[in-house]
């Protein structure tokens, strides 16, 4: 039996083709790039990376962006293969460090391979989930740093979000990297259908909305009906501040923007919970939470709310009562029995997983967190609300990217469980759904890298492999990669105006003469009056 079918064994579905060719690929000692939408299962392919490790008596590092998703990577993996064989490397936590299977965020990878770590010994497979990060301005570059400065020996595994460019991407792999397949995934296993709710009432997105971008017809043909109630508030919003001849205002019509309990409500009347609400704020997301409480909204049943109890107080024990009380766990507590909770990186780590493991069981229903938890923690809902389409992004207000919205909203619909998934885009004073529309009709973006060399960095390389070496390093940045296809493309262009300018002057030769010569001379001339005309301004002046 090969590695592949052993591997196979330890699930109880069948793999999709993409997982085999991507695992065929990794077995036969090759890199590979999976790039598949959210929820589609290419997580799979970094677990075979980690069985591949372990039945070869190697080391299997595997990377994440963001301490939470590690924290639930080692426990998945403790869980299967044992606690003697995986540790954890993150800021907070150092857990068996040396153990074959090690879980890590990605700047600790970077900081052994800066300082020739011992732990490297023996590497053989390297994870980079969520490698899409690199386009990340503040962080990215540190993902290509990983990537260039491994060692030839380790097989990458890079595991991405659907990108238009992955094949692009594969290339710059398989340069600096050597063999390096590509794998693409572009079908959801659970289709996603979009709506808008304006008020208490929620409208589909499109029209004839197929689930998943299959519109018929116009990809960007927005349902009439949510058109009509866009231009009546426009109309409305309009005359908002005018006044009729008595001096009284007019009325505005029906109030479309819902609050966070209408939305709750409508959702549990249709059957869409367990729902995520992504609010771009950690104070947002406690006072939506302090609302529904104020509200005495209630999501579960008394048996359910003895069973969240009694497992929030198991795992809050390790905590002393005084410290308790600080971190506001009673309020935390009653919603969490009400099945409601926030989830952001502001709560303690006991908390949030508790949150984790309690949505995971179906028995928190409604979850408000910020964008962090869209970064392949799995928590998969039935149901994603966007609570609004711009945020922070670190210098100024601006609107989420189409990538950013496909991984908002790729959380919804739990394979194995949900025949379909449902992303809500909340009303906003200006809305404009067809803007909406073409944000969530765009099912692919471009990676683009954010690699920018630093002082540090150079430095450090410099330190490291010499100053010859360490400039070769940094040429071999995906940015440069598409820097040098830019320029061959321009040369390209080059060149072909070249060679159309030689065909121009082939067809301009005739037995009356040559005509570049005359065009010459009739441009000397030209120059020439130009230049007498001058004087002679000059002179009655």
């Amino acid at each position: 039996m090969s590695p592949l079918d052993r591997f196979a064994g330890l699930y109880d579905f069948e793999l999709d083709d993409f997982q085999r060719r991507a695992c065929s690929s990794l077995a036969a000692g090759r890199g590979v790039l999976v790039a598949a939408p959210t929820g589609s299962g290419k997580t799979l392919v970094g677990e075979f990376a980690v069985h591949l490790a372990l039945e070869q008596g190697a080391k299997c590092f595997y990377t994440t962006p963001i301490k939470a998703l590690s924290n639930q990577k080692f426990a998945d993996f403790t869980l299967r293969y044992g606690p003697e064989k995986v540790g954890l490397l993150t800021g907070d936590n150092t857990i068996n460090g040396e153990a074959p299977v090690v879980v890590m965020t990605t700047e600790v990878l970077r900081n052994m391979l800066y300082a020739g770590s011992s732990t490297l010994s023996g590497l053989r497979f390297v994870v980079m989930d969520e490698v899409h990060y690199l386009a990340d301005r503040s962080r990215g570059a540190v993902w290509e740093e990983v990537i260039i400065h491994l060692p030839e020996s380790v097989s990458v595994v890079s595991l991405s979000a659907t990108v238009s460019n992955a094949e692009e991407f594969g290339d710059w792999l398989s340069t600096v990297r050597g063999e390096n397949d590509t794998v693409v995934e572009e079908r959801r296993p659970v289709p996603l259908f979009q709506h808008v709710m304006a008020g208490s009432r929620l409208y589909d997105l499109f029209a004839d909305d197929g689930g998943d971008g299959e519109r018929g017809g116009d990809p960007v043909s927005v349902n009439p009906q949510l058109a009509r109630v866009a231009r009546d508030d426009w109309q409305q919003r309009r005359t908002r501040d005018s006044r009729g001849r008595s001096g009284y205002t007019r009325r505005t019509g029906p109030r479309l923007v819902p609050s966070r309990i209408d939305v709750v409500d409508r959702l549990d009347d249709a059957a869409l919970l367990p729902a995520i609400m992504f609010i771009f704020s950690r104070a947002g997301c406690d006072a939506a939470v302090q609302q529904c409480l104020n509200a005495n909204l209630r999501l579960t049943t008394t048996p359910e709310r003895r069973e969240i109890t009694a497992y929030a107080e198991e795992r809050a024990s390790v905590l002393a009562d005084d410290d308790l009380d600080v971190l506001g766990y009673p309020q935390w507590l009653e919603a969490l029995g009400r099945g409601i909770s926030s989830h952001h990186a502001g709560m303690l780590p006991v908390f949030k997983e508790c949150v984790e493991e309690l949505f995971a069981r179906g028995q928190v229903k409604m979850v408000f967190a910020t964008e962090t938890l869209a970064l392949g923690i799995n928590m998969p809902a039935r149901s994603v609300v966007i609570d609004r389409l711009s945020k922070w992004n670190g210098e100024t207000h601006a609107d989420i990217t189409p990538g950013e919205y496909t991984q908002l909203t790729g959380r919804a619909g739990r394979r194995g469980i949900d025949v379909e998934g449902h992303a809500v885009v909340l009303w906003a004073p200006g809305f404009d759904p067809k803007s909406v529309a073409g944000l969530a009709s765009t099912r692919t973006y471009p990676l683009r890298s954010s690699f920018r060399p630093s002082y540090n960095m150079a430095v450090n390389l410099v330190r490291q492999v010499g100053r010859n070496p360490a400039r070769e390093l940094l040429e071999s940045s995906f940015a440069q990669f598409q820097a040098d296809r830019a320029v061959v493309g321009l040369a390209r262009q080059v060149h072909k105006a070249e060679v159309a300018l030689e065909g121009y002057a082939d067809a301009m030769t005739c037995d009356r003469g040559d005509f570049t010569q005359y065009a010459e001379l009739r441009r000397a001339l030209s120059d020439r009056e130009a230049s007498v005309a001058k004087s002679l301004r000059t002179d009655r002046r």
